[in-house]
């Protein structure tokens, strides 16, 4: 059948199973969102107040969900608005297609407005980027970024579309999706030796990263660590991928992790390396992290072997795969002494002593929201204090439940993430931690959440300061708090009801339960502005290229 191009789009959006998609329209776009209005009893359009809001929504909508979320924009400045989206989707291995619209193809290369050549600026931070140069080249390159962004270790793909191929038509055929194949193992030779590491061990630890979650491997994750009765140190995007309540669970691992997870890295004698990459944030001096210890590292992506870590062995494959293969064939362990060990460990330091003034105290408003929620319900974060406070007290039940910007950093990401998470679950909820600086940065998608209705509870953490740098310059700098004092005058409850939200506000302890009650009966979008002390700090603390033997633990 004879269709055109803007409608080849949404036909093969259609054929990849997508239903929801994030955006915001404009000139070059006009012909692919003339097709989206005829198909919008199918594909539902949620439309964003910035192009950068929409990508991390369909980052957002991946995380939670594990399928391939979809932004789409115009060209120009439309299109470089999302580079920050793509660039913290890259990092986290997060599947997205972004499909961008350019000026006629008799126009590129001539600075015509709104043109930019955005194919070359993602290269770096894309698995892949493509021009379309022909109509008959559009079907298959929408069905080879969708097959890319979700083989082996996934990521975003980009696609930039002409204007005038949209208008252009062509021959249609509809093709059923691809399944996405799991890489096969490159080396199952490695199995049996790694399996007489975990034999051979007295004290193992795993060490949890984001490729369970990507990968679905959860449920053989966790009969891995009950079958070895080995303690679970998670990355911050490791976390749900053993629930939080699990005996063997430890918690979050790396430079604001608890002291226990510090002093297992320090003492195992095997560690075992799911979907993870040893970042800086997790193995700050890398020469010396778990230097007594047999490490091996079960790993999708050639390029993560030994690039931060050198490792005894390895798995390369999909880690679902590794799992099972371990799974098989080997006995029961048991190591009492050492999970006796780690529960004196867990006692050494208290990790919730805070500033003692009367002002709520974070721990208290995440344990509130830990007793509120469900365990399927979703928490996103922005980046700061406020994320690594999530990171230490949140309890993360089940997958796909921690929406978090881990390698990038974003700050900005929570309220585009918390809206595609509450798009794509309308029977769940989903609380938004942000802190003041990070709010002040996305505040404008409050107008999104109002116009779908969309019930996110936003908790920010209104420290007036920007918490996590003035941390810094309190610890390395001499307190020289050089703008991390904002003096901003921001009433986010005046500026909550100002976008039609509901605003409420927490100044002591005793008004926590009562405000989180009253803003889920009201089943609607609502900002609550937490003051918290701006002296209040995120401990312990591992500093940069240190071990658990310089963690500071008082400031």
């Amino acid at each position: 059948m004879k269709l055109t191009g803007a409608e080849i789009i949404c036909e093969c959006l259609l054929e990849q199973g997508v239903d929801t998609v994030f955006g915001y329209p404009g000139g070059a776009a006009l012909n692919t969102y003339d097709a989206l209005y005829k198909y919008s009893d199918r594909i539902t359009h949620i439309l964003t107040a910035h192009e950068q809001g929409a990508s991390h929504a369909a980052d957002g909508y991946a995380r939670s969900t594990g399928k391939t979320g979809v932004v789409i924009t115009t060209s120009g400045p439309g299109a470089t608005n999302i580079v920050t989206g793509i660039a913290t989707a890259n990092i986290d291995s997060i599947p997205v297609v972004a499909i961008t619209a350019n000026v006629n193809r008799d126009q590129l290369g001539r600075d015509s407005f709104q043109e930019v050549d955005i194919v070359n600026i993602v290269k770096p931070i894309t698995k892949a980027s493509y021009l379309v140069k022909t109509i008959e080249e559009l079907a298959p390159t929408i069905r080879r970024a969708f097959a890319l962004a979700n083989e082996g270790r996934k990521g975003p793909v980009l696609l930039d579309v002409p204007k005038d191929i949209t208008a252009m038509t062509t021959d249609y055929e509809p093709v059923e999706a691809r399944r996405y194949p799991l890489i096969h193992m490159e080396n199952p030779e490695s199995i049996p030796r790694v399996q007489e590491l975990i034999r051979q061990a007295k004290k193992p630890m795993l060490y949890a990263g984001g490729g369970i979650l990507s990968s679905g491997a959860c449920e053989e994750f966790i009969r891995f660590a009950e079958l070895i009765d080995a303690p679970v140190c998670c990355s911050l995007m490791g976390l749900g991928a053993i629930p939080a309540s699990h005996p063997l669970c430890v918690g979050n691992i790396g430079m604001h992790g608890g002291y226990e997870t510090g002093m297992i890295t320090a003492e195992c004698d095997l560690m075992i390396a799911c979907g993870a990459r040893f970042s800086d944030r997790v193995a700050g001096d890398r020469e010396k992290f778990g230097e007594q210890a047999k490490i091996v590292q079960l790993e999708i992506d050639k390029k993560e072997i030994n690039k931060n870590v050198k490792v005894d062995e390895y798995v390369l494959g999909d880690v679902k795969d590794a799992l099972k293969a371990l799974l098989n064939g080997l006995e029961q362990q048991k190591h009492p002494e050492w999970l006796a060990q780690i529960d004196v460990w867990k006692k050494a330091i208290d990790n919730s002593i805070y500033n003692t003034d009367e002002l709520p105290q974070p721990y208290d408003i995440i344990d509130a929201v830990n007793r509120f929620k469900a365990d399927d319900d979703i928490i996103a974060t922005d980046v700061g204090q406020h994320q690594m406070w999530v990171a230490q007290f949140a309890r993360i039940e089940a997958a796909h439940t921690l929406l978090t910007s881990g390698g990038m950093g974003t700050m900005g990401f929570g309220m585009g993430a918390a809206i595609g998470a509450q798009v794509s679950h309308p029977d769940k909820r989903v609380f938004l931690f942000t802190g003041d600086g990070s709010f002040h940065m996305n505040l404008n998608e409050l107008v999104t959440m109002k116009s779908y209705n969309l019930p996110v509870i936003v908790l920010v953490m209104n420290n007036t300061v920007l918490g996590m740098v003035r941390q810094w310059q309190k610890l390395f700098y001499g307190s020289r708090f050089s703008q991390t004092d904002p003096h901003r005058a921001t009433d986010f409850v005046k500026l909550a009801e100002a976008f039609g939200v509901t605003g409420m506000r927490i100044t002591r302890d005793s008004e926590i339960d009562d405000t989180l009650r009253k803003a889920l009966a009201l089943n609607k979008p609502v900002v609550i502005d937490v003051r918290i002390s701006p002296d209040e700090n995120v401990l312990p603390m591992i500093p940069p290229g240190k071990t658990v033997n310089e963690i500071v633990t008082e400031m």
